[in-house]
C-alpha cells in the first residue's frame, strides 16, 4: 500500500510527464456538495395573509432548482397549500391532471389567492411607520412596505 507522500509524489511525476510530451496536465474533479433550501412556509389563500411575498419565496426557490419540471412545480406548490388554497389546488388537479402547466397554474393561483387589499394595506402601514432608534430597521420595513404598496 502506498503511503499518501509516494501517491503525491507520483501523481507529480504523471503531470511532470504529461507537460514535458506538450500535453496539458488535466486536473483532479473536484467535489462539491449539493446545496438545499427550506422549503417556503405554507400558505392558506386567507386574506389578510400577504400573497405577494409567499409567492415570491415559491419563485426564487424554484429558480434555485432549475432542472424541476412543470408537473414537479405544481405537485410540490400543492404541498405547500393548507385550507382553502389546498381544496383549490386539489380541485385544480382533478380536473388537468398532467396538462397542467407552470405558467398555467402560476396565472391561476395568483388569480385565486392574490390579496386585493395587500397594497392599500401595506400603504397604511407605511404611513404608520415611526423610527423607533435603529435606522437599517426602519429602512427595512419601509423598503419592504413601499414595495408591497407599490409606491413610488
Amino acid at each position: 500500500m502506498l503511503t499518501p507522500g509516494e501517491i503525491a509524489h507520483l501523481v507529480g511525476a504523471g503531470i511532470a510527464a504529461a507537460e514535458a510530451a506538450g500535453q496539458p496536465a488535466r486536473e483532479a474533479p473536484v467535489r462539491t456538495s449539493r446545496l438545499k433550501m427550506e422549503n417556503p412556509a405554507k400558505f392558506d389563500c386567507k386574506s389578510p395573509t400577504a400573497f405577494n411575498q409567499w409567492w415570491e419565496s415559491v419563485t426564487m426557490y424554484l429558480g434555485f432548482y432549475l432542472e424541476t419540471v412543470d408537473r414537479q412545480k405544481i405537485t410540490w406548490a400543492g404541498t405547500l397549500l393548507t385550507d382553502t388554497a389546498l381544496v383549490w389546488h386539489l380541485h385544480r388537479y382533478q380536473e388537468l391532471r398532467d396538462n397542467d402547466t407552470w405558467v398555467n397554474y402560476s396565472a391561476a393561483i395568483r388569480t385565486e389567492c392574490r390579496n386585493e387589499r395587500e397594497a392599500a394595506d401595506a400603504q397604511l402601514k407605511l404611513g404608520q411607520l415611526r423610527y423607533q432608534g435603529d435606522i437599517r430597521a426602519y429602512m427595512t420595513e419601509f423598503r419592504a412596505l413601499n414595495n408591497y404598496a407599490r409606491a413610488t
